[in-house]
């Protein structure tokens, strides 16, 4: 796959010529809805095997080949040209596919009401293919350890379809919010603990669960070791059932930092008791704060590189939100909450208002921003296929177990092509 960014001039017609594809074909790969009205700064990804590189001031084959891990003899040979030939600057070379790393993929689906919305369904089973695992969102715990089941509707079949692992997805979520002391019941009263690990086997076992994911969220400090033994409790009666086991981190980057939402989630602890675990690298901007990047790339590297000193890589899945905001301004705290909007949509929102899409390239994320029609400014940011390649090229950079991402149901057709163009995703067996 080969990432283009829009530029004034540009057509659907000009750009598949550029990289030898069709207008079609770069219609269907990033589901254009105006395909004759390109925004100026949109990323298309080009659906070609490999790609294609534009030569740069200061370039060799020697320098490119060493980009790209090829050798330059090859290098010159794919694309039939002398080892001496003087490149010229904007001369199309062929960079061939290169190899896959393997990874695992996991995507939180939400359903919310009594039945799944059609859409969030759909979303499932068009994108279940790229996944390792599949997460309903979420069995919500009792104060005695019953559990409440989300619905469910077809998701199961789905995952049979897809050869995907189920994962049990089980939270301290009580009225809509994390709660404390729910959380500090679960991690502490042995009698909710049992009746809790009992009703989670039976669950996977009528359901098919593999996987049992703990996201407890804002426990109480002082209930850290507890939490810990409370995993080391339950990592054995589930690994006695032939069960996984994985836990939802929040983004630290120390042992010691400080927050309701961090002081109780022990990274060290995870990742010697879970199977592997998944950082929570989103929200830096969140609907309730100031618009910047939702997942910025330095500190999501921070977030990585502390992680790595307390548990290896192969047990860290990279959290990737699939979801940008749509802030108005001026932001006020405690006012008006942003809205979350999928990637095509912010394409149509610049689009409609006939701005251009800028990038933040220490942010690695693209934004704009706009007037409504009542005259209020908005300052918009998400995901396109630059930001999503950056964390993957982070992925492999750090050899990480995968990406989990939040969550499935909102459009974002770039993301997917890059994913299976960067890596080979593992399924169950």
């Amino acid at each position: 796959m080969q990432i283009h960014v829009v530029q004034s001039g540009d057509s659907v017609y000009s750009i598949a010529n550029s990289y030898g594809t069709t207008a079609d074909a770069l219609t269907e790969a990033n589901e254009l809805e105006t395909p004759s009205e390109l925004v100026i700064g949109q990323s298309l990804v080009i659906p070609i095997v490999g790609q294609f590189y534009f030569v740069q001031p200061g370039d060799s084959l020697y320098s490119i080949g060493q980009q790209f891990g090829i050798p330059y003899q090859e290098l010159a040979n794919i694309n039939n040209l002398s080892v001496d030939q003087p490149l010229s600057v904007g001369f199309r070379l062929y960079i061939p596919e290169q190899p896959k790393p393997t990874i695992e993929v996991n995507a939180y689906v939400e359903p919310t009401g009594e039945t799944v919305s059609e859409t969030l369904e759909n979303s499932a089973r068009k994108n279940a293919p790229y996944l390792t695992y599949l997460a309903p969102f979420n069995y919500r715990i009792t104060r005695e350890g019953d559990l409440i089941a989300p619905p469910l509707d077809d998701f199961a079949a789905i995952a049979t379809a897809n050869n995907a692992t189920q994962m049990l997805v089980v939270t301290n979520l009580e009225e809509g919010e994390f709660s404390a002391d729910l959380g500090r019941i679960i991690v502490t009263d042995e009698n909710v603990q049992n009746n809790l690990l009992d009703n989670i086997v039976t669950t996977a076992q009528q359901v098919g669960y593999q996987d049992v994911h703990f996201d407890f969220e804002f426990l109480p400090p002082e209930n850290k070791e507890d939490y810990n033994n409370f995993l080391r409790k339950a990592k054995q009666r589930l690994e006695n059932e032939g069960l996984l086991m994985s836990t939802a981190l929040a983004p630290k980057t120390s042992a010691t930092q400080e927050g309701e939402w961090y002081e109780a989630h022990d990274y060290a602890a995870h990742g010697e008791i879970a199977d592997f675990v998944v950082l929570m690298t989103y929200e830096w901007g969140y609907s309730g704060g100031p618009a910047m990047a939702v997942s910025p790339i330095n500190p999501v590297r921070e977030v990585v590189e502390y992680a790595l000193t307390e548990m290896p890589a192969n047990k860290i899945m990279l959290g990737q939100n699939l979801y940008g905001y749509d802030w108005t301004l001026p932001y006020e705290p405690g006012g008006d909450y942003a809205q979350a909007i999928s990637p095509q949509q912010a394409i149509a929102l610049a689009r409609e208002n006939n701005v251009a899409i800028e990038y933040d390239q220490e942010a690695q994320a693209p934004f704009f921003f706009y007037t409504d029609a009542e005259g209020n400014q908005h300052e918009v940011w998400f995901e396109d296929a630059r930001s999503i390649q950056t964390k993957f090229d982070l992925i492999k950079e750090l050899n990480l177990r995968g990406i989990s991402y939040w969550k499935l149901g909102l459009a974002f057709p770039q993301n997917w092509l890059l994913l299976q163009d960067n890596f080979t995703i593992r399924k169950s067996e």
